[in-house]
Formats: structure tokens, sequence, C-alpha cells
């Protein structure tokens, strides 16, 4: 009978729903063996036991496998209101690829499964999640709940996104006023996730902050994924041969030998990076790098540690 009941369930899930899944486990099954030992999900449902409590709410089992002691939490006590946002403008789509896959992502795919991951997660947790979708305006918005069925019209609208992941029409970013408007939606103190290139007019940067503090003027909490392909993006590492470069958002060509400039690139785009560090930092914003090619335990374990955090 469960067999049934599991492969009934199992049916029911998309694809999506099912690899999300499978980076949760896989991450918390990594934590179990890391340093992270015994930080896990479980801290969703405990804090640790302050001398002099009341022991009536300890969880002896736990204690039996931990060698400590933790007080369990009600639910109330555990739920977050978290919003994924995920800027969708054309310089997500790079790098230009046919397939772009899990396991060979472009930025877009790799924000997807990112995003879907912690949906999962924020599920298991009991979290309440709303989704947020940009390019130069609000493209997708919903209301924050924790259902079954809010969860998976979540994983629908991340699987349209996927099902355009070559996409290549020229949408720019406006990212200052796609994130002012979205500030002004979300009417409950909530933990902002933010998965975007950062990719805007550079001289911009001081109005862009400016819609992050706009959150934190809500007192939100926010995590900024800088999701970038660290290799080419970052160090221009490829072949020292002449190149046609196409800037995805505005269409503008230049034909340029990366051996030229490469050195000049490297200390311009650190001096971005450095920027923007720094500001999150100024501004209490969590800013973590999230390169593509790297997985994606480095976007799981910040969003536990944050949440851990918030609790």
């Amino acid at each position: 009978m469960s067999h049934s009941i599991n492969q009934h369930r199992l049916q029911q899930m998309s694809s999506l729903e099912l690899l999300a899944n499978q980076v949760v486990e896989g991450t918390i099954t990594g934590l179990h063996k890391s340093p992270f030992h015994g930080f896990s999900v479980e801290f969703a449902e405990h804090r640790q036991y302050n001398a002099g409590e009341s022991t009536r709410h300890i969880d002896w089992k736990l204690f039996g496998r931990t060698d400590k002691m933790y007080v369990k939490r009600y639910e109330e006590e555990t739920n977050l209101r978290c919003r994924i946002i995920i800027d969708c403008s054309s310089s997500m789509y790079f790098p230009k690829m046919d397939a772009p896959s899990i396991d060979n992502p472009n930025k877009i795919v790799f924000s997807v499964y990112a995003a879907a991951a912690l949906v999962s997660l924020m599920k298991k947790q009991r979290d309440t999640t709303g989704l947020s979708l940009f390019t130069d305006k609000i493209e997708f918005h919903s209301h924050s709940r924790s259902s079954s069925v809010h969860q998976k019209y979540l994983f629908t609208e991340l699987e349209k996104l996927l099902d355009q992941k070559t996409h290549s029409s020229n949408n720019k970013t406006d990212i200052t006023s796609s994130l002012h408007q979205i500030v002004e939606m979300i009417h409950k103190r909530s933990l902002v996730i933010i998965f975007s290139d950062m990719f805007d007019e550079m001289e911009r940067l001081d109005e862009m902050f400016s819609a992050l503090q706009h959150f934190k003027h809500y007192n939100h909490e926010v995590i900024l994924f800088h999701v970038v392909d660290k290799k080419v993006e970052e160090e221009l590492n490829i072949e020292d041969r002449p190149y046609r470069f196409i800037d995805m958002e505005s269409g503008e060509q230049l034909r340029l030998n990366p051996i030229e400039i490469r050195e000049k690139y490297k200390e311009e785009t650190a001096k971005v990076k450095h920027e923007l560090e720094m500001r999150c930092a100024r501004y209490r914003i969590d800013y973590v790098e999230a390169d593509i090619n790297n997985g994606f335990d480095g976007i799981i374990l910040p969003y536990l540690l944050k949440r851990k955090r918030l609790h």
C-alpha cells in the first residue's frame, strides 16, 4: 500500500521538483558529513536548551543522538516568510548554449534550480514562500504561502523559465525600478533572497543600492546571490583569439582578442565586485557570490545560516 502511495506521489512531482529535492537531500547529507555535522533542517524545529529552563520540552531522542539538549519549538515559533526574486533579463541567459542543464547551466538555469531547491527546503521548514520575476519590469509576482498547492504553482512558474532557457531576445535589466516595485508589494517582514548578475549601468550603483536599502527600510532581511560565470565573466579565461563580443541586452557588438584586454578587464571587474561586497556589508545585506560552475551547496548553506540567526 505504502509503495503505491509513494509511486503516486512521485508521478505527481515534476522533474524540477524531483531534482530540487535531490539537491536539498544531497546538501543536507553533505552537512552531516562535514564540520557542520548535526547542523541540518532539524534546527527549524529545535533550539538549544538554556540552563534554568523547564525540561518539559527537551527532545530526549535528539539528545540521545547528539548528546546535546535541544528544546522543541512550536510551529508558530519556526515559520519564516520568504520571498525569492529572480532577475530574468537577457544577460542571465549567458553563456549562450544549445542545451543548458542542471549539470551544465547558464545563469538563468542555475538560478531556477537554486530557487527550486530553496522552495523545496522552505516547504520542509514550513516557511511561507513567494516568488517574483523581473526584467525591466515585474514579469511575475505571487503571494507568499506554505501550502503544497502553492509550492506546485511556484514550480510551474519556474519550469516556464526552464522552457525558455536559451531565450535570446534583448530583455534589458532595470534592477532599481523593479526592486522598488517589489518592495512595495511585500506587506509583511520577510527574508528576501535575490538572484541577479547585477548587470546594470554601473554608474547607477547608488540607485541600485537605494532599492536594496528600501528592503532594509521595511525591516526585511536580504541575501543577494550574485550569479556569475566566474571563469569567463570575472577572469576572461577563454582562448586567446579574436572574438565578436555581443551585449546580450543592447545587442551592441565589439571585436577583440582577450589577450589585449584581459588584465585591465580583470582589474575592473574586481573593482565592481569589491564595491558590491562593501556596500552590501555597509547595509547589512548578505552578499554571496554564486558561481554557476560550483554547484548548489553555496546556495543552501547561506540560507540555513541566515535562517538560524533569525531564530
